[in-house]
């Protein structure tokens, strides 16, 4: 199998850290990554942290697994400036933004398996001119998939997809739209069944007002907006039930009933994830021509340089993207 490109994240953050303590973790057994990094900064960090890790720059991906048992691989990507545990450095924003890019032409081009990124810190990037939300959108640019691009967040607990992602509550209400909802539902429904092996997917849409707006008398898009959508994609054939009551649609019993939940707005989709099982949460792009997954969680600046940071949530995603990258194949 090929080896997954895993991109630097904000080197203020804990992203290296998790890189190191990933390795350590999977250089047995897999899945085999090559790091997107600047060497002599995860050697440091290495030191620091007393982590046993050696370091191995190589020239290209290929060469991560000849030699992911005995160090780690990293194409080098240069930094700007030594990093400093919790205090992010725009001198060092450029760096990150061509790990993203170098890691995506390496997918593009089929030397990878696909893209695991570290967490980055957009008001960093910002002031260098990154344009994007986030790396989901910049990603989408990146390959091509402008308005396709649909965020999944996926445990072994709950799978969910925000229809409205990085945006304000205020915002996400107002741009609502039933072709959102039938979109990222028949985007959702095809990964499901050629990503994950799920050959009927059953997909759960939440209503956007509490108690799913109570026959109107809490607010009517669950009428205008989400039941159109709901009958659409059921002439399609696509299993979907709804709309669920939000406040309700999260217990064990009624997870039972779905594969997939499909959100109104980000923390609709991501607080019952992130409360149920935060540690092993991955962040999947779906709709990209690649295969990219992260960690759920940030960068962590507070507890940076601290060498206590969890890599679960990391190597979730690595298993993840292996996973996906051998269904693509």
């Amino acid at each position: 199998m090929k080896p997954l490109a895993l991109t630097m994240g904000d080197p203020a953050g804990i992203g290296g850290e998790l890189t190191l303590r990933a390795w350590l973790r999977l250089r047995e057994t897999g899945p085999v990554f090559v790091a997107l990094d600047d060497p002599a900064r995860l050697e440091r960090l290495a030191r620091d942290m007393g982590l046993a890790v050696p370091v191995r720059p190589v020239a290209d991906a290929w060469a991560a697994a000849q030699v992911f048992r005995s160090a780690l691989p990293v194409l080098p990507v240069p930094l700007a400036a030594i990093p400093v545990p919790g205090q992010p450095d725009q001198a060092n924003a450029r760096a990150v933004v061509a790990s993203i890019e170098q890691a995506t032409k390496l997918a593009l081009s089929g030397q990878v398996g696909g893209v695991v990124t570290n967490p980055i810190n957009k008001a960093a990037l910002y002031q260098v001119g990154f344009a994007y939300p986030g790396h989901t959108e910049f990603l989408a640019a990146l390959t091509g998939a402008t308005g396709q691009q649909i965020m999944m967040l996926a445990s072994p607990m709950l799978r969910v997809v925000p229809v409205t992602v990085h945006a304000s509550l205020r915002d996400s209400i107002a741009m609502l739209t039933t072709e959102m909802i039938v979109a990222a539902s028949r985007t959702t429904a095809t990964a499901l069944r050629r990503d994950f092996g799920i050959a009927s997917p059953r997909l759960a849409v939440a209503g956007l007002n509490p108690h799913a707006g109570e026959q109107g008398a809490l607010g009517t898009e669950e009428t205008t907006l989400v039941q159109p959508a709901i009958d659409t994609l059921r002439a399609e054939g696509i299993d979907v039930s709804g709309p669920w009551p939000p406040d309700t649609m999260f217990t064990a019993a009624a997870r039972a009933r779905y594969d997939v939940a499909i959100c109104m707005y980000h923390d609709q989709a991501l607080i019952p994830l992130k409360t149920l099982d935060m540690d092993h949460g991955v962040n999947v792009t779906l709709g990209l021509p690649i295969v990219r997954t992260s960690p759920d969680h940030g960068t962590a600046f507070d507890i940076a340089g601290k060498g206590v940071a969890d890599p679960t949530s990391l190597i979730a995603a690595i298993e993840l993207a292996a996973t996906l990258a051998r269904g693509a194949g």
